[in-house]
């Protein structure tokens, strides 16, 4: 099965662009202000109608206000929210868009519990853990704490770049990859070399036994 990307954290039409042509599976849109990576409604409206059929626009938001995110929704025909802080099971699907739920893995953290928790999620995007940051952090996290049965139905997140993502497919098979800052040249600016690159990482690994 192929591995589905998602290339998040992007501020620039020329990114939309860029990773559409790549064949990029979904884009990210950050809709919270601490992220250097964050958009408003305005500019995520003018990236979204950049984005053709089959590939959906994510917006991610953290412990954000309901009437936040309904706001945002009003403005933006975003096709599934990623959400990255502690919103219970309830906030998340109140929103009637398909939602995907963040877990930053560490040591003791139970991911079939977290998947039955977030039973109604499309997936969990498991991230690394940080205590002050909520994902973003560029650290990939020791992928032997995920059990490669629950890794096929999970999306991969967390210090992913073309350097490693072959790696990590060949481990752990996941449902999908998600990259930020292993395809930057700067924060909220996408380095298409590295664009290309990651994509190539995917598909070796995609190819590898």
């Amino acid at each position: 099965m192929r591995t589905r990307v998602k290339f998040c954290g992007l501020t620039r039409l020329a990114d939309v662009d860029a990773a559409v042509a790549l064949g990029v599976d979904a884009v990210g849109l950050v809709f919270h202000s601490a992220s250097p990576r964050a958009v408003d409604a305005e500019q995520a409206a003018a990236l979204v109608a950049a984005v053709p059929a089959f590939v959906t626009a994510v917006g991610l938001f953290v412990d954000a206000e309901a009437d936040r995110v309904r706001a945002v929704l009003e403005r933006v025909p975003l096709g599934a929210l990623q959400f990255h802080g502690k919103e219970p099971a309830d906030y998340c699907r109140s929103f009637g868009r398909p939602w995907i739920k963040s877990v930053a893995v560490r040591a003791g953290v139970d991911l079939e519990a977290e998947a039955q928790r977030y039973a109604g999620a499309t997936a969990l995007l498991l991230d690394t853990y940080d205590p002050a940051l909520a994902g973003g952090t560029g650290r990939r996290f020791d992928w032997d704490l995920v059990p490669a049965q629950q890794a096929q139905r999970m999306i991969l997140a967390g210090g992913l770049s073309a350097a490693n993502v072959a790696d990590a497919i060949r481990q752990l098979r996941p449902y999908a990859v998600d990259v930020s800052g292993g395809i930057e040249r700067a924060k909220g600016v996408k380095d298409p070399d590295k664009m290309t690159d990651f994509m190539k990482g995917v598909r070796d690994g995609d190819q590898s036994g």
